[in-house]
Order: structure tokens, then C-alpha cells, then sequence
């Protein structure tokens, strides 16, 4: 028996409760873990349970489908002798074929419902659902307590499950977000508050510290910003963009990059350190991004609560950011708590850079997720010098606080890795190894934040690394577009490649000196993975060769409902590579009965956009249905899909009057015939009454309702007082029926 379960439901709320249970399948348990170990081994004593009023947030992740195929897409899409290769799916795409069905997650809606969740957001590709709840109403739902604990290595209390969730839900769920605190994420920059000599030397910056153009002179130097790509950082807390105006004040630079401060949870996108908030980890993103690609189209901070809520909001952007980066680190109970939102990021052409840590190299006990999945870019951490104060680069060594070593989550290598794995003596033949990448993290960056006085040379850590590979990634996603190609994607495989290629040493600066717990070696080490980037040297073998020319097709909106009997469209957009500029003729099909569609113009010519128009009869079966538009320019076809939702028309009748306006002496009648007509299936009697006809006046409707299912006619008869006022009075005629009320009026004139 769960605590406060019998003593805190009265009897008849009891009964409703076991009734509501019946209603569902047997309890399953989600598909990840969800308590900790410490609660269960007695490292964290039970000191209490939370307050049964307490209300709180959480995250319903429901699984993704067709886990196999997934499987399949995602080697394809990162196969270069696959036709699938950079063919990456929009959102609306990844949710038809591998998202969770409408049908379950109505039920999951349902179900929050029924258990006393109210409901604050809704995801589109069907993954997350957010709601908030009492504890009591958490803890009946899930057949869990709540308890406080005493945190084994943190002087505080936390609080977790004593037991894995099992809801009364006949769909089997991924994770239930924000059931435990034990896990508070952290930023991954070091602030040292002593005092030694300066390690920078060469910056551009106040005291010669780094600045965030420093890095992108030292490891790129040419004319790409970045432009038309946006970039997305993960923040759990909001920010006060005066300090990033300070900072570029102070240096005598401007940003001309639009900034937006997304709140993926309801969390303040402000961060005021007047309030006890901390905004040093969110300006060291900012201007580690934008030093590196400084022309980007946009920059989005996501912030949130927790890691469901950012990732998935990540996963869902319009448009989505190919480019993302996280400098947080936080201990989930399950580490494949995330990888649904990860392998979306991947099938649909997104890469996220992540810190690799700050405290050397990773024992079986570091705490460094996500920095070991492997879907992402794990970045490690170097001691950098350049020529010059805003000068190339000159050396590069290990930094000793950086991350790196052998997966302490225990993810298998992937397939990508194991060729380099092989060639490194320190590194597993069976678990990931990172970091996968480095750069510059040593105490030697300019830094403004919290609204007071910006320092030189005293922060440092993997977080001023992650974004500035993004930044990068920018830089090389803008020249793989104007090459005719694609963006990268998920850029682990390619860089592997590179890293075992002939071209290595002229594309990436291999570190060979310093450690950080395991030393910097030739080629791949744990130290600094495959180095840091060399210039336009790894740019450019990233971003390939001009493509031949070709053509790609998408659809806006992707997803459309229409009603029977109704019509709408959907902008068909082409996109060319190579110069390419011949006609393309447009088809559709996989349209069902009684849908038809045309296309405005029938052909587009090179890059260019057609309306399609979509007409639903009214006989149309409801239901969803995938149309296949098909480009075809000779031999070459391609191919988008649009979403159909056909809806039912919803019962409803109109009710009107004829005349409108009635002439009728004193003591005398006059008459209006009340018309129903009814729609969408409408079938109910509608009941007729007046008001407004002022107290010398009678009104009788003749019949007084119309039968079912609703459609006719009444006679409505005014009797005039013999004392009434003269002039005009409104008639208010109410009819009500099926639970829907609709009005019609009709003016007296009454005459002497």
C-alpha cells in the first residue's frame, strides 16, 4: 500500500479512482528507468515525503516507432554510397514514420486527464506532453510516493520515487520527466578565484584574454559567417542580454545576430543576478558562437527545466537549427533517457555539440552525460596559443582539465569509431570513447556576466569549446549550401573519416603534447580526440564539392486539416543544387475518394514555389491520409509529402426570420415564421423562446419547438398591449437543442 493512499482518498473518491483504473490495461512501467540507486542501496536515507498539495511539471515522453527502421535510415542517411545520403527528413516526416501514432497519443492525453492533470503543451512530432499536477495526484497515477532524501555526496534533500511508475495506460510510455531533483545540471565552465600569472598571452582582448573572434581567426580566418544558418544553445536558466551588449561594447565590436529567448517550459527566459541568477554559462555560449560565425541568420537560446522539455523543443524548431550546442552536464537514472530526441536530431539533419567536462579524464563514476552518446559531438578541451593578439594559430596542447576517456554510461562504440579505436592504445574496442573533438578551454577568455564587472583570464572549461564548434559547423554548413549540397547533419561519421584519411594533418591541428589523465598522442587519443579544426583545411573536406545539379521538393504547411465539404492548400517549394534550372512538372497522388488536387502553376522552373489546392468533397471518408507530390524534370524525380486530415463537419443548425421587422398597431397581432435548418448530422428538437419585447407584449411560438432532427418552421405570434410604448423593441428569438444555442431578432414597430 503506497503512503497517504487509503487515509488520503475519502471513500467515495476511492471507488472512482479503482473505477478509472478498470478502465485501462494492466499497469506497465515505462520503457526507461526512473529511480536511483542511492534511494535503494540506502546511500540516501528516507527523511520525509513531499507535500501531498505540492504541485509540479512534468514531461510524458512517448516512444518513437519502427525502432529498426530508424536504425536502417540513420546508417543510410550518413552512407555516402546510399542513395539515402543527406536526404533528411523534415518534421512532419519523422513524425509519420516514426513518431508516436495521434491514436496513442490521445490516449496518453486522455489519460492525464482522467487522472487530474491539466494539460500545458503539446508537442508535433507526438513525443512530449507537458502537464502539471498536485503530488497526490502524481503519486495515485503512477502508484508511486514521493519521498525526501538526504543526498549522499550534496549537502541537501531530494526528491524521488520510491518505486518505477506504472501507470493504468495501455500505451507503454519512453519517461516521465521531473519525478526527481537528485540530478541539478550544471555548467560546465571553471572559475578560478586565485590569482597565478596569466596563461593568456596572445588575445585581442583586455590583459590579452581571448576573445570569441580570437578563436574563429585562430582556427578558421577566412570570409564565411555563417550566414543563413541559425544556431540553438541549451540553457537551463534565461539570461540578461545587457551583459552580451557589455561585452561587445567593451571590446568595440557589434553583433548583428537577431537573438530569441525561448521558454520550452514555461521557464523565465530572464536571468537578473539581483534575484540569485547566474547568466555566465549563457553569455559564454553567445559569444563563443558568435565570435566563430559572426553573419548567422539567427541565434536561439532554449531554455527549460528539464532536458525533455529543451530537446524535443530543439527537435520541433521551425525552422530547425542545424547547428546546436549544450555546455551543461546533468545525471539522469537512465542515460538513454535522451536518445529519441537525439536520434530525431540526426535523421533530420541536426548536430549538437556537447561539453565534454571539466574535471580530466573520466573514471567509471564521472558524471559527465550527455557528453558520452553516441549521437552527438562530444568536444574536449586544449591549451591554445596563437601568433598574435587576433592572429592565426601557432600550438595547441592537452588541457589538463579537460574531458575525456572511455564511456562511464557504458554506450557500445559505434560503427564510426571502431577503425580509430583500434589505433589508440588507451582507448575501448567495446564502449564509446570522446572526446571527439577539442579546442581552446584553458583560463584565457574575456568574460562579461551578471550585470557587474567583466574579467579577463578567469573562467575557462569545455563550455567555451562546445559552442565554438558549433559556431564552426556554421561556418561549413554555409559553404556546403553554396556548393549545391545539403547541410551536414550529424557530423561524427565524416569526421572520423577525415580523421583516418591521408588529408588529417591538413585538415585538423593533431595535438601530440599534454595530458589529461591519458596524454595527447598522434592521430586519435583521449586527450583531444582528433584535434581541432585546421583552418578552411577541414571546412572544406566537410562541406565537399559542388554537386551536380539536381532539385529537392518540400511542402508548407507539411500537415493540413480540411473539413468535408471544404478546401486548402499548401505551398510546394523547390529547392536546386548545382545550377540546376529546368522544368519541373508536378503530380500528386495517394489522395483518397472524393479529394481532389490541382496544382497553380502545374510546373515549376528551377527553384521556385506551386500553390496545391485541395479540394474535399463532402462524401470524403474522415480520417488522415499521405499525398505524395512528385516532382518529375526528365529523368530525375523527387518526391515531399503532405499530410490530409479530413474532419467530420460538426452538428450545428442556424435559425433565422422572416420578416425581420414587424408593423403592429396597439391591441393588434403581427407574425414572423422562424426558420431552423440543420448540418453535419445536427439531430435534435430546438426549443423557442423571446425576450425583449417589452412587458405590454406577448410572444407564442406555434409549434413551440422544432421536432428532430431539428430542421422546420414555427409561427411566432406578437400580441400587442393596448398600453404599449410606441417605437421599435428587439426581439431576441433563442432557439436551443443538441447542447448548442443560436439567436435570431426581429424588430416591433409598434404603431398607434
Amino acid at each position: 500500500m503506497l503512503r497517504r493512499f487509503s487515509r488520503s482518498l475519502p471513500p467515495i473518491l476511492a471507488l472512482v479512482s479503482a473505477v478509472n483504473i478498470l478502465c485501462y490495461a494492466q499497469s506497465v512501467a515505462p520503457l526507461t528507468h526512473h529511480v536511483r540507486e542511492a534511494t535503494l542501496n540506502g546511500e540516501a536515507p528516507l527523511i520525509g515525503y513531499l507535500p501531498v498539495d505540492k504541485v509540479m511539471r512534468l514531461v510524458l515522453v512517448l516512444p518513437l516507432r519502427n525502432q529498426s527502421e530508424l536504425d536502417s535510415l540513420l546508417h543510410d542517411l550518413y552512407d555516402p554510397s546510399s542513395p539515402s545520403y543527406h536526404r533528411f527528413l523534415t518534421v512532419e516526416e519523422f513524425t509519420q514514420r516514426f513518431g508516436p501514432t495521434q491514436k496513442d497519443y490521445d490516449a496518453v492525453i486522455r489519460f492525464a486527464q482522467v487522472s487530474g492533470f491539466t494539460l500545458l503543451a503539446t508537442s508535433r512530432n507526438r513525443v512530449n506532453l507537458q502537464v502539471r499536477a498536485p503530488v497526490l495526484s502524481i503519486e495515485q497515477a503512477f502508484h508511486i510516493s514521493l519521498g525526501l532524501y538526504q543526498h549522499p555526496t550534496e549537502n541537501r534533500a531530494f526528491y524521488a520515487p520510491d518505486r518505477e511508475p506504472t501507470p493504468d495506460l495501455n500505451v507503454q510510455l519512453w519517461h516521465i520527466s521531473g519525478l526527481d531533483n537528485y540530478s541539478i545540471p550544471r555548467p560546465l565552465f571553471e572559475h578560478r578565484n586565485f590569482a597565478p600569472s596569466s596563461n593568456a598571452t596572445t588575445g585581442s582582448g583586455p590583459s590579452a584574454s581571448f576573445l570569441g573572434s580570437d578563436m574563429r581567426a585562430a582556427y578558421y580566418g577566412g570570409s564565411l559567417t555563417g550566414s543563413g544558418q541559425s544556431l540553438g544553445l541549451l540553457e537551463y536558466y534565461g539570461t540578461d542580454l545587457a551583459d552580451l551588449n557589455t561585452y561587445y561594447k567593451n571590446v568595440g565590436q557589434t553583433n548583428n545576430v537577431p537573438i530569441t529567448l525561448d521558454s520550452t517550459d514555461g521557464t523565465s527566459t530572464s536571468c537578473l543576478a539581483s534575484q540569485g541568477c547566474d547568466d555566465t554559462e549563457q553569455t559564454i555560449d553567445m559569444t563563443q558562437a558568435l565570435g566563430m560565425a559572426p553573419g548567422m541568420s539567427s541565434l536561439v537560446m532554449y531554455v527549460g527545466s528539464s532536458d525533455s522539455a529543451i530537446f524535443n523543443a530543439m527537435a520541433t524548431a521551425s525552422p530547425l537549427n542545424a547547428q546546436l550546442s549544450s555546455s551543461w552536464t546533468w545525471y539522469p537514472a537512465d542515460p538513454s533517457t535522451d536518445n529519441p530526441y537525439f536520434e530525431e536530431f540526426a535523421t533530420q539533419g541536426q548536430n549538437l555539440f556537447q561539453a565534454a567536462g571539466d574535471s580530466g579524464a573520466w573514471t567509471s563514476s564521472s558524471e559527465i552525460y550527455p557528453a558520452d552518446d553516441v549521437y552527438l559531438t562530444s568536444v574536449g578541451g586544449t591549451d591554445l596559443e596563437t601568433s598574435s593578439a587576433a592572429g592565426p594559430w601557432a600550438s595547441e596542447s592537452a588541457w589538463v582539465d579537460g574531458g575525456g576517456g572511455i564511456s562511464p554510461d557504458h554506450y557500445a562504440i559505434p560503427s564510426w569509431q571502431t577503425s580509430a579505436a583500434n589505433g589508440c592504445s588507451s582507448c575501448s574496442k567495446t564502449y564509446r570513447n570522446g572526446p571527439d573533438v577539442s579546442s581552446n578551454a584553458n583560463f584565457t577568455f574575456y568574460v562579461c556576466a551578471d550585470q557587474t564587472t567583466c574579467t579577463a583570464n578567469e573562467y575557462g572549461g569545455t563550455s567555451f569549446a562546445a559552442p565554438m564548434w558549433a559556431g564552426y559547423l556554421a561556418l561549413v554548413n554555409q559553404q556546403s549550401v553554396a556548393n549545391g549540397n545539403k547541410a551536414l547533419g550529424f557530423i561524427n561519421p565524416s569526421l572520423y573519416s577525415i580523421g583516418l584519411s591521408s588529408s588529417y594533418d591538413s585538415d585538423f591541428h593533431d595535438i601530440t603534447s599534454g595530458s589529461n589523465g591519458y596524454s595527447a598522442t598522434t592521430g586519435y587519443d583521449l586527450a583531444t580526440g582528433w584535434g581541432s579544426p585546421n583552418g578552411s583545411g577541414l571546412l572544406n573536406a566537410l562541406a565537399g564539392i559542388s554537386s551536380t545539379p539536381g532539385f529537392s521538393l518540400s511542402a508548407s504547411p507539411a500537415s493540413i486539416s480540411i473539413a468535408q465539404g471544404g478546401s486548402g492548400s499548401s505551398t510546394i517549394t523547390s529547392t536546386v543544387t548545382g545550377g540546376f534550372d529546368s522544368a519541373i512538372s508536378l503530380t500528386a497522388s495517394g489522395e483518397p475518394t472524393g479529394v481532389s488536387v490541382s496544382f497553380s502553376p502545374s510546373s515549376i522552373t528551377g527553384a521556385g514555389s506551386s500553390t496545391m489546392e485541395i479540394t474535399v468533397a463532402s462524401s470524403t471518408v474522415t480520417g488522415t491520409y499521405a499525398i505524395t507530390v512528385k516532382g518529375t524534370s526528365g529523368s530525375t524525380s523527387e518526391t515531399t509529402t503532405v499530410s490530409l486530415t479530413v474532419t467530420g463537419t460538426s452538428p450545428n443548425f442556424a435559425i433565422s426570420a422572416s420578416p425581420t421587422t414587424i408593423s403592429v398597431a396597439r391591441g393588434s397581432s403581427g407574425s414572423s415564421t422562424i426558420t431552423t435548418a440543420i448540418s453535419g448530422g445536427f439531430d435534435s428538437a430546438i426549443s423557442l423562446s423571446a425576450s425583449g419585447q417589452g412587458s405590454a407584449q406577448s410572444v407564442t411560438f406555434s409549434p413551440s419547438s422544432i421536432a428532430a432532427p431539428g430542421s422546420g418552421t414555427s409561427t411566432m405570434t406578437v400580441k400587442v398591449g393596448r398600453n404599449a410604448r410606441t417605437g421599435n423593441h428587439t426581439i431576441t428569438i433563442t432557439g436551443k437543442g443538441g447542447g448548442l444555442t443560436h439567436t435570431t431578432t426581429v424588430t416591433l414597430d409598434v404603431l398607434n
